[in-house]
């Protein structure tokens, strides 16, 4: 068997299917965020299962399922719900001192206000 290649036939759509609705149940987004806390391998994050690796990780989440919540789950955080992350010259000007910041941006021609 090459590197890589699954030991046996592949699992069929429902059972895919079953195991991505497992899967989002469980707070994932898809196959691939779920690698780590799953052990997928890499071949697995790419959806590629067998029969067999298929049934143990549907069975394996039935059995942790939590029992139904009366209350809808916290929605997970996107990236719309984030403040923007500053880039990388903007980070750095954070420490340049506020008198050095106004005096470079007089020396290029701009008009500075403030406190």
């Amino acid at each position: 068997m090459a590197f890589g290649q699954q030991s046996g036939p592949p699992a069929s759509a429902r059972q895919v299917q079953e195991l991505v609705q497992l899967l989002r149940e469980a707070g994932h987004v898809d196959f691939r965020d779920a690698r780590g806390p799953m052990g997928f391998t890499q071949r697995q994050a790419g959806g590629k299962f067998t029969r067999d690796e298929a049934d143990a990780f549907i069975s394996r989440l039935q059995e942790d399922a939590p029992a139904p919540d009366p209350a809808p789950a916290p929605a997970r955080p996107t990236d719309r719900d984030r403040p923007p992350r500053p880039t990388p010259p903007v980070r750095s000007l954070v420490r340049v001192p506020d008198d050095q910041l106004a005096a470079e941006l007089r020396r290029r021609g701009w008009t500075v206000t403030g406190p």
